[in-house]
């Protein structure tokens, strides 16, 4: 079965189309400045490796610490890994760092 999102829309489709037609590290810094402003992109980076963290289980003090995240966003990107659509696990998986 298809996995069924409420951000499914034409619009979407498009973005993540353009997103995978991106094939090298360049590619992705130049479309996400044009795209993103600085501090989108520093926050999406930094929701992945509070995640990261949170799957090492470091404490939420810690993470704050490191990553300069505040408590409410790791609390959210908690719930995220654990009742979400399993997208974290998925990366994860992909990038080799699962358990």
């Amino acid at each position: 079965m298809a996995y069924s999102s409420k951000l499914k829309s034409e619009q979407t489709d498009g973005f993540f189309e353009a997103i995978l037609s991106l094939e090298t590290m360049e590619e992705c810094y130049r479309f996400f400045e044009d795209i993103c402003t600085i501090k989108e992109i520093q926050a999406i980076a930094q929701r992945l490796e509070v995640a990261k963290q949170l799957k090492e289980n470091k404490t939420y003090n810690e993470i704050e610490v490191a990553t300069g995240a505040s408590t409410a966003t790791i609390s959210r990107i908690n719930r995220s890994l654990n009742y979400g659509a399993d997208g974290y696990k998925l990366i994860f998986k992909k990038l080799g760092l699962e358990d």
